[in-house]
């Protein structure tokens, strides 16, 4: 398990990230990272620990943009010792692409294989995430027409694979856009949060896994993302959503279940997982 975040503001982004990721940091302690879009250029920040050791004043200052994504890594495949499968990922081609992930995919070695053989494309680690980069990079080629990039071409680009790809929850961003999707058989689920910005009356999106209560002033939860569903949110802040897999189902049967009473608590009830 991962913790990913990302948002779309009108003001700099880099704070609002790096706050996501100490309310994440429950879900990975072992690397942490944060990219930026600033126009056309990336800014890109990540390495080993807790977040609050990667990031120092010199690398936010650096981190410039109004658009961007997180990760702290919890590895569940590849090498839980090697600087190189920190997240965010990037690959340059088509357009520049960076994406966090959280889960696993079972067929990534087969999907590697594959993108060496038929497309020509070489993964650089062993992390399943970067494969997951580079198919959902495939697609968005196939998918965009010429140098336009558009909602339509994104929405076929993660319907094109949905069906390689087992669960869980991918989130990705390109060349200021958001672009979030959860895959079809995915139980992990991330909210989508909105807040207000209350100078300008402006709007910003912030898209992150569900952490318990919203917190921060003015900041409400819109929805889930469904499964099999991906949203899109341009560099203005239009929201974009479409179900981009056929018959999206849960794998996981979830049971409400009355644990012990503790002694001494009165007539207080847990209800568990």
């Amino acid at each position: 398990m991962c913790g990913i975040i990302g948002a779309v503001t009108h003001t700099p982004v880099n704070q609002l990230l790096y706050d996501g990721l100490l309310l994440l940091q429950h879900r990975g302690q072992d690397a942490a990272g944060i990219v930026t879009s600033e126009g056309p250029i990336f800014h890109m920040y990540k390495g080993p620990g807790y977040v609050r050791d990667v990031f120092r004043t010199r690398n936010m200052r650096d981190l410039m943009g109004n658009a961007g994504i997180g990760h702290c890594r919890y590895p569940t495949a590849g090498s839980a010792s090697s600087d190189l499968e920190s997240q965010p990922f990037y690959v340059n081609s088509p357009f520049g692409i960076t994406l966090a992930h959280n889960g696993n995919l079972t067929n990534s070695e087969a999907l590697k294989r594959e993108l060496f053989q038929l497309d020509f494309r070489h993964v650089n680690t062993n992390s399943d995430s970067e494969v997951l980069l580079n198919v959902l990079a495939l697609e968005l080629e196939r998918a965009a027409h010429h140098a336009k990039l558009d909602a339509n071409a994104i929405f076929a680009a993660v319907a094109g694979r949905a069906q390689a790809l087992p669960r869980r929850v991918c989130d990705r961003r390109d060349d200021r856009r958001l672009r979030i999707a959860r895959l079809s058989r995915s139980v992990r689920h991330p909210a989508v949060d909105h807040r207000r910005q209350r100078i300008d009356g402006r709007h910003r999106i912030r898209c992150r896994q569900r952490i318990g209560r919203p917190r921060g002033a003015g900041l409400s939860v819109l929805r889930d993302v469904a499964p099999g569903e991906a949203i899109y949110v341009d560099q203005t802040g239009k929201f974009h959503a479409r179900q981009c897999a056929e018959n999206p189902q849960l794998d996981a049967l979830h049971l409400r279940v009355r644990l012990p009473r503790p002694a001494g608590l009165g007539d207080r009830r847990r209800v568990g997982l």
